[in-house]
């Protein structure tokens, strides 16, 4: 059980610093950091975005989302369409040079996948992406349980 244990946190933990690592070096000739690069690939899959849902998918405070999309915006990469009461509920949008960084982002993340993942075979990919969510979700229910008992 212990070894169990020490494996699957070692790996998870090196998994998200190396993520972390090649999004730092891939990005850094445009002075992005790891959440800049998640806000902008979101922003470019969807078109139209706002601060909660980033939050959301980013699996980020509202503090570092807004942090990041303030430097964004100030930085030229996007645009706030609506000015809501709320920033949080305003979409955000690329600009021109966003989408031009953000498809390189995107691209960028399809040759990793394609490198990381050339041993498997397409249902191997499929039984990992199954229980990766698997192992997400049932985390994800006992930190629940413990929001409810506090």
């Amino acid at each position: 059980m212990k070894e169990r244990f020490e494996t699957f946190t070692v790996l998870i933990n090196k998994i998200s610093r190396n993520i972390k690592k090649i999004k730092n070096y891939e990005m850094a000739e445009y002075g992005l950091r790891s959440t800049h690069i998640s806000c902008l690939y979101y922003l470019y899959s969807a078109d139209s975005v706002t601060a909660t849902d980033l939050c959301e998918k980013c699996e980020e405070d509202k503090a570092t989302i807004s942090r990041s999309l303030d430097y964004l915006e100030s930085n030229g990469y996007l645009t706030c369409v609506a000015k809501h009461a709320k920033r949080y509920k305003s979409p955000f949008v690329l600009t021109e040079k966003g989408r031009e960084v953000a498809k390189k982002i995107r691209d960028k993340v399809d040759r990793v996948l394609d490198e990381i993942s050339m041993e498997l075979t397409e249902e191997e990919r499929i039984q990992f992406y199954r229980s990766l969510t698997m192992i997400s979700d049932g985390l994800d229910a006992i930190c629940k349980r413990f929001d409810e008992q506090e």
